[in-house]
C-alpha cells in the first residue's frame, strides 16, 4: 500500500515501536513521536485583578499546563494548519 509521507507523519526513525500517549483532548492512543505538545500558561487570579495587582508590584503565579493533543485535535484547535496544496509533497507517478 503506498503511503503519503517519506517519514509515515512520525520522527521514529529505525527505533522500533514507541510508547503511545493518550490525546488529552479525545483520548486516542497515539505514538510519542506523533503527539503535539501544547504548552500554555493558565493565572490563578482574574484579569482584571491582576492588572491591579501588577500595578501594586505584587507577583502573580501562573500555572504551566502541557497538553498532548493527537494530530486531528491539533488541527480542530488551529495549533496546526492544513497546508496549501502547492505547499504539499508533490506525488510520484511510476
Amino acid at each position: 500500500m503506498p503511503y503519503k509521507r517519506k517519514n509515515r507523519g512520525r520522527r521514529k526513525g529505525d527505533k522500533g515501536s514507541e510508547p503511545a500517549v493518550q490525546c488529552d483532548n479525545c483520548g486516542a492512543f497515539v505514538p510519542r513521536s506523533k503527539i503535539q505538545r501544547v504548552t500554555t500558561r493558565v493565572s490563578l487570579v482574574r484579569g482584571d485583578l491582576a492588572r491591579e495587582l501588577k500595578q501594586m508590584g505584587a507577583y502573580i503565579a501562573e500555572n504551566v499546563v502541557v497538553k498532548n493533543l493527537c494530530i486531528s485535535c491539533a488541527i480542530h484547535y488551529g495549533i496546526l494548519k492544513v497546508r496549501a496544496r502547492e505547499e504539499r509533497r508533490p506525488r510520484q507517478f511510476l
